[in-house]
C-alpha cells in the first residue's frame, strides 16, 4: 500500500494530519460519540458538583477541597474518554473494514496516527470546557479559580497525551477492537489504584511509587496547587513523570503508526 503519493506537493503531505485530524473530528462529534460522553461527562460532573458542595456546606470539606476533588474527578474521566478513543482508532477502523481506505489515502502512516490522536485528545479539550463552570462555582470568592483551571488545563493535557498515546499503541497491536478498549481500560484502572493509598504508605517506597506513576504524581501536583496554595515552582519534581511520559509515549504512538499500522493483525 502506498503510504504517500510520490507526486504530491510538500503543503499537501505536510497537510495530512490535518485531514485526518479533521475526519476524526468530524466522526466523533457529528458521528454523536462525543457528545454523547460529554454529556454523560456533564451528568457525572454535576453529580459530583452537588456532592461536594453539599459537604462544603456541611462543613466536612474546605472550598479548596471541594475544587480539588472535582478537577481531580474531571481529569481522571476526562483521560479515560481520551484512552477511550484512541483505543478504538486503530482497532475500531479495521473491524468497521474503514482502514483499508484511510491506508490508501496519499497520507504518511505518521500523519494518519498523528491526525487521529490529536481528534482524540478533542474529547479531552471538551471535557475541561465543561469543567470550567464547576470550578469556577465551588472556588468562587478566595481567588483560586485561575489557578486551578490552569493547574488542571497542564497536568491534564500531559495525562491525556499520554493516555491518548498508550491507547493508539494498544489499538495498533490489539488482535480485536475488544480486546483494545478492555486492555486499555484495565491499564488506566491499574494507573488510577495508587491513588487510593492511605496516607501511611505514601512514604518511602509509597512516594516513589507515586512520583514515577504519571496519574498520581500529575495529581499530587495538582492537589499542592489547589489545596496547600504552594507556588508552581514549589513541586516540579512531581512533573518529571507526566512530562516524560507524555513525550515518549507521543512517539512511540508515532512510530507504532508509521511502522506497524496493517489491514490484518500485527505479527512480529
Amino acid at each position: 500500500m502506498t503510504a504517500t503519493a510520490a507526486g504530491d506537493p510538500p503543503r499537501r503531505r505536510a497537510a495530512g494530519w490535518a485531514i485526518v485530524c479533521e475526519r476524526e473530528v468530524r466522526d466523533l462529534w457529528l458521528g454523536g460519540r462525543g457528545l454523547v460522553l460529554s454529556l454523560a461527562f456533564s451528568v457525572l460532573l454535576s453529580v459530583v458538583a452537588y456532592l461536594v458542595a453539599t459537604n462544603q456546606a456541611l462543613n466536612f470539606l474546605e472550598q479548596r477541597e471541594s475544587v480539588n476533588l472535582t478537577l481531580q474527578v474531571a481529569i481522571a474521566v476526562g483521560s479515560l474518554l481520551t484512552l477511550l478513543a484512541a483505543a478504538d482508532s486503530v482497532s475500531g477502523e479495521r473491524e468497521r473494514a474503514t482502514l483499508e481506505s484511510l491506508l490508501l489515502t496519499p497520507v504518511a502512516r505518521l500523519a494518519i496516527t498523528s491526525g487521529k490522536l490529536l481528534g482524540a485528545l478533542s474529547l479531552w479539550l471538551a471535557a475541561f470546557v465543561i469543567t470550567i463552570p464547576y470550578v469556577w462555582f465551588l472556588g468562587r470568592g478566595i481567588g483560586l479559580v485561575g489557578e486551578a483551571i490552569v493547574a488542571g488545563l497542564a497536568i491534564g493535557t500531559l495525562l491525556a497525551v499520554f493516555l491518548a498515546s498508550l491507547g493508539m499503541i494498544i489499538s495498533v497491536f490489539a488482535g480485536s477492537n475488544r480486546v483494545s478498549l478492555s486492555l486499555g481500560l484495565f491499564i488506566l484502572l491499574a494507573l488510577f489504584a495508587p491513588t487510593q493509598f492511605p496516607i501511611s504508605a505514601q512514604r518511602g517506597w509509597g512516594e516513589i511509587l507515586l512520583r514515577v506513576n504519571p496519574i498520581t504524581a500529575g495529581e499530587h501536583y495538582v492537589d499542592r496547587i489547589v489545596v496547600n496554595g504552594d507556588g508552581w515552582g514549589d513541586n516540579l519534581s512531581w512533573l518529571v513523570s507526566p512530562i516524560v511520559a507524555a513525550a515518549v509515549f507521543a512517539v512511540a504512538a508515532a512510530f507504532a503508526g508509521a511502522r506497524y499500522v496493517r489491514l490484518g493483525r500485527t505479527v512480529h
